[in-house]
């Protein structure tokens, strides 16, 4: 497309082949048409890479695509001064190289026909079919005249949904996106930083994530480069330093060499070096570097059970760093990438870092996806497939490409979903977690139990009141790991609502859109008053039915307090009276109240802080007494929250929850703080029959032994 590309005399690659002259290829693409028997000389390298891959390959189809695209782009020029031909051409090389199947090249030679060139979708469909044709329209963008400053955000959004239904368009993308960086330099500095900065934040993340490791490596050097020149030409001259007839590295791959040999296992020992950005991160982390520092030994065999045999040689023979074995063999990365990763010391306490993989496995940690070939063709031999009922069997449609399609369907501004698609992709890593019905959920690193009930229910997630996590009840701010079970438990009250402090624990787009749509169309609902507390506090859902169970310590939704008597009369306006929860007060404690949203009066003790609060914000007080003036309880009894503190130790919550029932009391809600120093908080919303039994209560509280103190709670309990 119309972006240029980098320093094109940088030596940041390491291919195969030498690299191929674009200036003398556009030279051949001027000499116009050829003989309909014969392969233009300008696709030719391209032919020859991709018959590398596929020796079958019919290749007619690439001259007809070739010729339109010449025909189409004659007398265009790139602003390097190439003629444009060069451009489509070179995406289609690196494609190829890459193990493109053919329809891939074909709408690679095509892509920027329909965008700067009189030829249209139905010339392309007619001639090439509907799967060029898709892909074609894939990658051509949104007019600036048509969207304006969201032609960028919307592009990628139609890139994106194309790309769920067909991976190769965003293949296309990532290497369109690779030539136009190799020659950027000729653009000025700000739009070279402008691109650059989108390349970092958005198609390295999508190359990482599809597994297309060789776009995604030479990507992050360009950016490097462009972005930090300075610590680009240090880490330069280091690896210029480095380099030399004395590298340790290969003394290290002629023992293993041998060693795999005496061992009889078959195995290619090669040096991989590390592309800049790997050199600059590795300095960062160790500081000064060493020979061995500046590449990798990577062994290919031919077998799965090849690569444990050789792990295994490697860790008899040698002395292995464990703290660096990683198996990702038998936990494939959501990438595709396979691979067993060691460290061992060789001669002179050198360590070098050992990659273990098949030939199989390094084709697809270089291309990922791309690698696949056509993952759509189907093989009429083989037995009809049944739908797949986990969605990682189709490695086209990962799990996070069909999370970023559903949630962008809720991002309805392209500066919700440019901003939202950003923080999505830098989360680099996923987990998997089960669901009780033995489905997963694919989420995020450091996704919490929030997030797996909106990527489990959706919309009906607002009434979630907690979770079960490995069948233990669980908070829902609960941060999951990979393997865990989770059961996010919902309330029965339909028009309940999220709380604001489930923001702050929400990793998904998915979650935090949901969550946001629902304050924007409950604005009252969004910002929390501090004599709202009690309705958000523990226990205001009411008694949940048996497989909606509260969690001890959850943070349920919002709901709208009813109507309530509470044996408190308070001066002025007739309306509903309730109790704060932030104090819970009891007869005879001094009252003073304040209107709330609904015309309701919320009634806190005198001492409580939520009442400063409501003054320094210009609340007026309601004057509020206890019923005759003389404390009088009503029929329900009174609530109290109550708070112990103790030192850890077994059987302790059961001691405390025996000494309370003793006492005639009735637990609404309690919270388990996590120890700290052996310490442990519990707070407890109690009902008792009557309040003058709350002294009795805190003196069996103190009893229990391990603890030091009982108090009445002076703020809203958390809510996790």
């Amino acid at each position: 497309m119309s972006a240029e590309a980098a320093d094109p005399g940088a030596p940041l690659r390491r291919r195969s082949r030498p690299r191929i002259d674009l200036r003398r290829l556009g030279r051949v693409a001027l000499r116009g048409p050829v003989s309909r028997d014969r392969l233009p000389d300008a696709i030719s390298h391209v032919a020859e890479a991709h018959r590398a891959h596929h020796p079958d390959a019919d290749l007619t189809i690439l001259r007809r695509a070739y010729v339109l695209a010449e025909s189409s782009h004659r007398g265009q020029m790139r602003k390097s001064g190439e003629p444009y031909i060069t451009h489509p051409l070179a995406v289609t090389l690196i494609l190829a190289e890459l193990g493109a199947e053919t329809t891939t090249l074909t709408a690679s030679l095509l892509h920027d026909t329909v965008e700067d060139t009189e030829v249209t979708l139905d010339q392309v469909k007619e001639q090439f079919g509907d799967e060029v044709c898709y892909l074609v329209d894939g990658v051509t963008k949104l007019e600036k005249v048509d969207y304006g400053a969201a032609a960028e955000p919307e592009t990628f959004r139609k890139m994106l949904v194309a790309t769920g239904n067909d991976v190769r368009v965003m293949s296309i993308k990532l290497a369109d996106r690779l030539h136009n960086m190799r020659t950027l330099g000729v653009m000025r500095p700000e739009k070279q930083a402008r691109i650059a900065k989108v390349t970092r934040d958005v198609l390295i993340p999508l190359a990482e994530r599809l597994g297309v490791q060789a776009l995604k490596t030479e990507l992050e050097d360009l950016v490097f480069a462009i972005l930090h020149p300075e610590e680009y030409e240090e880490t330069r001259a280091l690896i210029a330093a480095a380099t030399g007839p004395d590298d340790p590295l290969e003394t290290i791959a002629d023992n293993v060499t041998h060693t795999l040999r005496d061992a009889g296992i078959s195995a290619e020992v090669l040096i991989r070096p590390r592309h800049f950005v790997s050199v600059h991160r590795v300095r960062r982390k160790r500081g000064e570097l060493h020979g061995t520092d500046f590449g990798r030994l990577l062994v290919l065999v031919g077998e799965d059970a090849d690569c444990y045999a050789v792990l295994g040689e490697l860790h008899t023979c040698f002395t292995p760093v464990i703290s660096e074995f990683k198996d990702f063999i038998a936990a494939p990365k959501f990438n595709l990438y396979q691979s067993l990763h060691t460290a061992v010391v060789g001669p002179e306490g050198a360590v070098a870092e050992v990659l273990i993989r098949t030939h199989r496995m390094h084709k697809v940690a270089e291309a990922g996806v791309v690698a696949l070939g056509n993952p759509y063709a189907q093989d009429p031999a083989a037995a009809p497939q049944t739908e797949p009922s986990d969605e990682r069997a189709d490695p086209t449609r990962p799990g996070w490409l069909s999370r970023l399609l559903d949630w962008q369907e809720s991002a309805t501004d392209p500066d919700t979903f440019w901003t939202t698609l950003r923080d999505d992709l830098a989360q680099d890593r996923e987990i998997t977690v089960f669901r009780t019905d033995g489905g997963t959920l694919g989420l995020p690193a450091g996704a919490s139990c929030v997030d797996a009930a909106y990527a489990q229910y959706g919309d009906l997630a607002h009434t979630a009141i907690g979770a079960r996590v490995n069948g233990r009840l669980a908070t829902l701010s609960t941060v999951l790991s990979d393997g865990d079970t989770v059961q996010p438990l919902l309330a029965q009250d339909t028009a309940s609502g999220p709380s604001p402090d489930w923001l702050d624990h929400a990793r998904t787009p998915a979650a935090r859109i949901a969550i946001t749509g629902w304050f924007s169309d409950h604005p009252d609902e969004a910002k929390p008053d501090p004599e709202t507390a009690d309705a958000t506090g523990p226990g205001a859902q009411g008694e949940p039915s048996p497989e909606r169970e509260v969690p001890v310590g959850a943070a349920p939704a919002r709901s709208r307090p009813g109507p309530r008597s509470n044996g408190v009369v308070v001066e002025g306006p007739d309306a509903p009276v309730r109790l704060a929860g932030c104090c819970t007060p009891v007869p005879p404690d001094e009252l003073t109240g304040f209107v709330v949203r609904g015309g309701a009066v919320t009634v806190h003790r005198r001492e409580c802080p939520a009442v400063a609060a409501m003054q320094e914000i210009g609340r007026a007080p309601v004057g509020a007494r206890w019923e005759d003036g003389e404390g009088r309880e009503s029929d329900a009894g009174c609530r109290v929250t109550l708070v112990a503190e103790s030192f850890g130790r077994p059987r302790l919550l059961a001691d405390l929850t025996e000494a309370i029932a003793t006492a005639d009391a009735a637990i609404v809600s309690a919270t388990v703080e996590p120890p700290s120093e052996q310490r442990v908080r519990h707070t407890y919303t109690l009902r008792l029959p009557d309040a003058a039994g709350l002294p009795g209560l805190m003196r069996a509280m103190r009893d229990v032994a391990g603890v030091y103190d009982v108090s009445r709670a002076q703020h809203p309990a958390p809510t996790g």
